[in-house]
């Protein structure tokens, strides 16, 4: 499996401490463990933004950033190595081997973090934290701060302002490195692994969640422990429904069935949706639909290139769905008119894509200033038109109606246009009739 070296933590650690001001500090804190039912707790996944600085995925762990620090600019506070607990939890790495195997100049016990952290802070200008985040943590941040302005008449300098982490590193995480790019294509090509899969082994009468099964069993055999996200497998009028999770209708013949789904791998997710025919061959209507979608992705990757704006990629699939959706009467009037309207929407009602990277809706702004922001390469995002005709839409023909479409791939901005992670699983209506009659 491709992993991430220390080294590319700690390039990372290095470009936030450049972009805050002078002498402040970091705080950053890992994700809470949540209760899932009484003593059982869901799977512990670490916070993004944690991970990204640190490689670190223990629980009940703070990363402090120091910029200038003397004694080091890098501390973790962490959970001792306690051999009764380990046998109930698991190993963990200790406070004295954390330095050694994660890169940090300092490692404290979590235990003591109420007794050492307000010494780091005070005489500090400025705290970035998360705020909002975890009220919890929040609370405890808090306390440290009021803790030092108790001690003011003793000559103790409390910080005067606080700062939003997030605005400088989701900026940091926006811009993927060449070895996160190998990471998420690896992720991809698992995940495009495992829609082949669900092309090849469907069969009417299976339920949805028995293509669920399949995907799960790809993502895993290849070292994917979860999803990136809850998987959609749609069938039918639920292809519609653009978050369907229930995954529990039986296929039937001749339903079209969605599938969006993708793994995660080593916290970079992959998402990629695909639409095929239950019985392998698509219908007229479905046929048509669906080739006007892939003429409209393909419109969409084409302005996915760098120095064209963030909506270029919609604005060129709107752009063929509306004049795809007018000679099919699926929509009638003016090809400019309908889009100054948005009358699409009644068929196409989000946005062509989102940012991708260590969450599926991956952070970063869209506008700067209030202006589209403008693509460079490295930057990572997927490429997603659909149409979607209601079940119970009489403006529209009966043939149309209960059809649900929707085309995704993972593409990754270049120096000349983009290339697309996603590419080893079949959309073309041909490649996909062959591979499912094979």
């Amino acid at each position: 499996m491709i992993k991430l070296d220390s080294a590319e933590y700690a390039k990372r650690r290095k470009a936030l401490m450049e972009k805050m001001s002078p002498n402040s500090i970091a705080i950053l804190a890992s994700a809470p463990v949540t209760v899932r039912n009484r003593d059982v707790e869901h799977p512990f996944r670490q916070d993004s933004d944690f991970y990204y600085l640190s490689g670190f995925d223990e629980e009940h762990s703070v990363l402090v950033l120091i910029p200038g620090r003397e004694h080091g600019e890098y501390v973790l506070f962490c959970q001792e190595k306690i051999k009764e607990q380990e046998i109930w939890t698991g190993r963990r790495v200790g406070p004295e081997a954390a330095p050694d195997i994660l890169g940090c100049d300092d490692a404290f016990p979590i235990t003591d973090i109420d007794d050492i952290l307000p010494g780091l802070i005070e005489g500090k200008d400025r705290i970035y934290a998360n705020l909002g985040t975890s009220p919890e943590f929040d609370q405890k941040l808090m306390q440290w701060v009021n803790h030092i302005k108790a001690q003011v008449r003793s000559g103790a300098t409390p910080p005067h302002e606080f700062s939003a982490l997030d605005h400088l590193l989701h900026e940091l995480r926006l811009v993927k490195s060449p070895a996160e790019v190998e990471v998420m294509r690896h992720a991809a090509e698992i995940s495009a692994e495992a829609h082949t899969r669900a092309m090849q082994t469907v069969r009417p009468g299976m339920r949805e969640y028995q293509l669920e099964a399949e995907l799960m069993q790809i993502f895993m055999a290849a070292g994917s422990r979860w999803p990136a996200y809850p998987s959609i497998v749609g069938a039918g009028d639920n292809a519609c429904i653009l978050h369907y999770t229930r995954n529990d209708d039986v296929i039937d013949d001749g339903d079209l069935i969605l599938i969006d789904a993708g793994c995660e791998l080593d916290y970079y997710a992959s998402d990629i949706t695909r639409t095929f025919p239950s019985n392998g061959r698509f219908s007229e209507p479905q046929r048509a639909l669906y080739q006007l979608v892939l003429d409209a992705q393909y419109a969409a990757i084409e302005a996915t290139k760098p120095g064209n704006h963030w909506n270029q990629p919609h604005e060129a699939a709107v752009q063929v769905l509306v004049e795809g959706l007018v000679e099919l009467g699926l929509l009638e009037g003016s090809v400019d008119e309908l889009i100054e309207s948005q009358a699409y929407r009644q068929f196409y009602m989000h946005k062509t894509g989102h940012w991708l990277g260590m969450d599926v809706h991956d952070v970063g702004e869209y506008r700067v200033d209030g202006e589209w922001r403008t693509l460079q390469p490295g930057m990572v995002l997927t490429i997603e038109p659909g149409l979607y005709v209601a079940p119970d839409d009489d403006s529209v023909d009966e043939k149309w109606r209960g059809i649900g479409i929707r085309i995704e791939d993972d593409v990754v901005v270049t120096e000349k246009g983009c290339d697309i992670l996603t590419k080893d699983v079949v959309k073309e209506i041909a490649d996909i009739e062959a591979l499912m009659s094979a």
